[in-house]
């Protein structure tokens, strides 16, 4: 009975939040993280919105890159983030729209 509960509520909390894949289905195409932001583009088409998150520094501290996000959606309920850094990408993270 316990297990049952503390099932439910685990299910409950992961379906509230936002998760992160390693791969998008776009259509008949699929994106993974590492893609290149071009090859993206080329198979989901324009995002809703594209924001520049900022830059960051390489771990040697001597390149410095764009980071941004892009949106896609709602498809079915759902939005999709996805995370470019350097013009990779680097998360793919969903979430179910208000």
């Amino acid at each position: 009975m316990i297990i049952r509960r503390l099932a439910g509520l685990v299910l409950a909390l992961s379906a509230s939040q936002a998760w992160a894949a390693d791969t998008l289905r776009c259509g008949s195409q699929l994106i993974s993280v590492g893609d290149r932001s071009s090859e993206v583009l080329q198979k989901c088409g324009e995002p809703v919105s594209r924001d520049l998150l900022g830059y960051k520094r390489s771990a040697d501290r001597r390149e410095e890159f764009q980071v941004e996000e892009w949106t896609y959606g709602p498809n079915g309920g759902m939005y999709q983030y996805l995370r470019f850094e350097g013009n990779r990408l680097k998360q793919i993270t969903s979430k179910r729209g208000n």
